[in-house]
Formats: structure tokens, C-alpha cells, sequence
């Protein structure tokens, strides 16, 4: 139980690693260079750096042969401190802040690699969907310090102390890690592959399971029907009247702890339940919520009913999150673990940047409360897929073997 609890912990503190670059690049930055006298046009462009975490397949087979992931995520620290650090020392210069910016998400793509990989290597199985709500509920704090909190604080501190700060934290940490002899797990057996094999290999792996169209249809959409609507949620809360300090409050930082309760619950529930469990009842509520923000969306509802459509969307969303990266976790191979997870989880991001692209188009053409509505007959869709995964009662390896239990 002791070695339970400490791997937990370690879950934890890791993963705000992976959320306080993020926070800190799309919320804390842009409001830094436009104090700082950067234009708009350029502040747009500077956030064209934040492509390397869709590219993450690119460089994970590396990580997955070379080294210790611990050491890859000491390593991406020390790159993530010495970003910050320079990007604080540095003029309002767009050349030279996009390359330091993506210095910085590199750094934090490959330290997101690395970690996620780790987490399969270190935590058992049966143990993983209680360590996904875990790891989400540290991802979204994080977000929400380096993002609004700091933000906020700049307020009455110097940008630059600001800076030093995360910059000394996450320099701090690597050595934390480099020096943990417990983080420093190591798999041998994928050595014996050459460096084209470790590329092909996790992809002809994924390639040649029994199903695997509906798999990647599954994995591809489990999420669309939140990222549809997420697209469009704060700018219909503009459009309802609400004053930007009840979006920051309710839809922001109260939305945020309520998605941090529903990680810790879906993980419970994953956890105690089954991963088929999970991903069926949690996905099905999770589809449900959309219809709080369709019932809403009516003139003649009253406005503050939108607080308890926020509350339960962000609650449900947290919930099957945690089912679905807990479902992509048992699916990546310990061989491949990271080069695995990054090409599940790149195809699910994609789908989602891409549904939240058209959702302004929907909102526009159907109206609000028509697209909300349309947003729930998307996400029910991935849920029937469920049970075209089950089908076929003798496939092999994780996807059927895992889903059956």
C-alpha cells in the first residue's frame, strides 16, 4: 500500500509538468507579449510553436529506445527551464521569440512523451484508471496555475520574477528526477530492434490488430462531441450576457475544479468497474451533459440554469476522460509504450482541433440551440462503436482482451 501511495504521488507531481506549459503558453504569454507591445497579427503566429505536441510520433521511437524515460523527462526540464528563461531575457523580436517558443514546446512534447510512456512502464494494470484520474486532475491544476493564476499575479509581481520561478521549479525537478533511483525503470527487450524497426514496428503492431478500423474510428471520436461544443461554449456565454468575470469564475475556474472531480471519479469508477464499464456509462453521460447546454440555449430558459449545464458538462467531460485515456493507456504496447500512446493520442487531438475549427460554421448556420443538440447525436455515435469493438469474440491481443474485462 505504501509503494501504491508513492507511485501516486509521483503521478501527480509529474503530470504538472506536462499541464504548466500549456497554461503557460496559451494563456500567460499571449498576455506578456501584448504587454510587452507585440501585435496582434504576430501574437497569432507565435501560437503556430504549439504544433510540436501534435507532432510527438515523430521523435517517440527514440524515446522508447534510447535511454531511460526518466532521463528523457529530466532532460526535457532542463530544456523547458532554459525556454523560460531565455523567452523572460528576451526583446519583443518575433523571429527569435518563435524560436524560443518552440524550444519550448519541443521540450514539452517530448517530456509529455517520455511521461506518458513512463506511466505504463510504472504503474501495474490494474491500477491505471485510478492513476489516470490522478494524472488528469494534476494536469488540469497545473493549467490552471500557469494560465489564469499567473496571469492574475502578474497583476501585482514583475513578469520576469515570474518567469525565474518556473524556470528554477522545473530546473529543480529534473534533478529531482535524475536523482530518484526509483523512477529509473528500464525495458531491454525493445533494444534488440534497429531504429527503423522501432519506427515500424509500434505502427505494423497497431496496423495488424483484428478490428482495427473501429478502433481508430473509436479513438478518433470518443471525444468529438465535446470538443465540438467545447468551441463554442464561452462565446455563447458572451452572447447570454454574462460579464467576462462569470465565464473566468464559473465556466472557467469553477468548470476546471468540477473537471478535476470528474477525472478522480471516472478514474475511481474505470478503476473499480472495468475499462468497458467506463468507457460505456461514462461516455454516455458524458453525451447527455450536451443536452444541459441545448435546454439552455433556449430564449426563454433562464440564463442562470447555464451555471448548472456548466457544472455538469465539465463534471461529465472529466469523467469519461478519464475512462478514454485509461482505454488509450491499455491499448499502447510496454515495448512501445511511448510511440504507441503519441500515435493515439495524435489522432485524437487532431480530430478534436478540427471539430472545434468547425464549430463556429455550426454555431453560425443551426444556432445555438440546434448545433448544442447536433453535438449530442455526435457523441452518442462513438459510444455504439463499443460494442462493434466487441463483435468478434476470439480477436486478440489488448484492444479485446482488455475491453472484455
Amino acid at each position: 500500500m505504501i509503494a501504491l501511495d508513492h507511485r501516486y504521488f509521483w503521478v501527480f507531481y509529474l503530470y504538472i509538468f506536462s499541464g504548466l506549459p500549456l497554461g503557460f503558453f496559451y494563456t500567460f504569454l499571449p498576455v506578456y507579449f501584448r504587454s510587452h507591445g507585440v501585435d496582434l497579427i504576430s501574437i497569432g503566429l507565435l501560437s503556430s510553436a504549439g504544433v510540436f505536441w501534435s507532432l510527438k510520433p515523430l521523435w517517440a521511437p527514440l524515446v522508447d529506445k534510447y535511454g531511460q524515460k526518466s532521463s528523457w523527462m529530466a532532460l526535457s526540464l532542463l530544456g523547458i527551464s532554459l525556454a523560460i528563461f531565455l523567452i523572460s531575457h528576451s526583446e519583443a523580436e518575433v523571429s527569435k521569440l518563435w524560436i524560443l517558443l518552440t524550444l519550448l514546446t519541443f521540450f514539452s512534447a517530448t517530456f509529455d512523451t517520455a511521461l506518458d510512456g513512463f506511466i505504463i512502464d510504472y504503474i501495474p494494470k490494474e491500477k491505471l484508471a485510478q492513476a489516470n484520474g490522478i494524472r488528469l486532475s494534476a494536469y488540469r491544476l497545473a493549467m490552471i496555475f500557469s494560465g489564469g493564476f499567473l496571469t492574475a499575479l502578474s497583476q501585482y509581481l514583475q513578469f520576469k520574477i515570474l518567469f525565474q520561478t518556473l524556470s528554477i521549479f522545473a530546473l529543480m525537478s529534473a534533478i529531482f528526477i535524475l536523482t530518484r533511483k526509483s523512477l529509473h525503470i528500464e525495458n531491454k527487450e525493445k533494444r534488440t530492434l534497429s531504429l527503423k524497426d522501432q519506427y515500424w514496428f509500434p505502427l505494423k503492431e497497431i496496423l495488424q490488430r483484428r478490428g482495427i478500423f473501429w478502433l481508430l474510428l473509436f479513438i478518433a471520436t470518443y471525444k468529438i462531441g465535446d470538443a465540438l461544443m467545447g468551441g463554442m461554449i464561452y462565446p455563447f456565454w458572451v452572447d447570454k450576457g454574462f460579464s467576462r468575470l462569470e465565464i473566468g469564475l464559473i465556466s472557467g475556474t469553477l468548470g476546471s475544479v468540477f473537471t478535476i472531480l470528474g477525472s478522480l471519479i471516472g478514474g475511481y469508477y474505470t478503476n473499480r468497474f472495468g475499462i468497458r464499464s467506463g468507457l460505456l456509462y461514462l461516455g454516455l453521460l458524458q453525451a447527455v451533459s450536451n443536452l444541459g447546454y441545448t435546454l439552455v440555449a433556449l430564449p426563454e430558459i433562464d440564463k442562470r440554469w447555464i451555471y448548472l449545464a456548466s457544472v455538469v458538462e465539465s463534471f461529465t467531460g472529466g469523467m469519461g476522460t478519464a475512462a478514454f485515456v485509461t482505454f488509450l493507456t491499455l491499448n499502447s504496447h510496454k515495448d512501445f509504450s511511448s510511440t504507441q500512446y503519441a500515435i493515439f493520442s495524435t489522432i485524437f487531438s487532431l480530430t478534436m482541433v478540427f471539430s472545434r475549427a468547425i464549430s463556429g460554421w455550426g454555431a453560425t448556420h443551426f444556432g445555438y440551440f440546434y448545433f448544442f443538440g447536433l453535438t449530442f447525436l455526435v457523441a452518442i455515435f462513438p459510444i455504439f462503436l463499443i460494442f462493434f469493438l466487441l463483435r468478434d469474440g476470439h480477436a486478440k491481443e489488448s484492444l479485446y482482451s482488455i475491453l472484455r474485462h
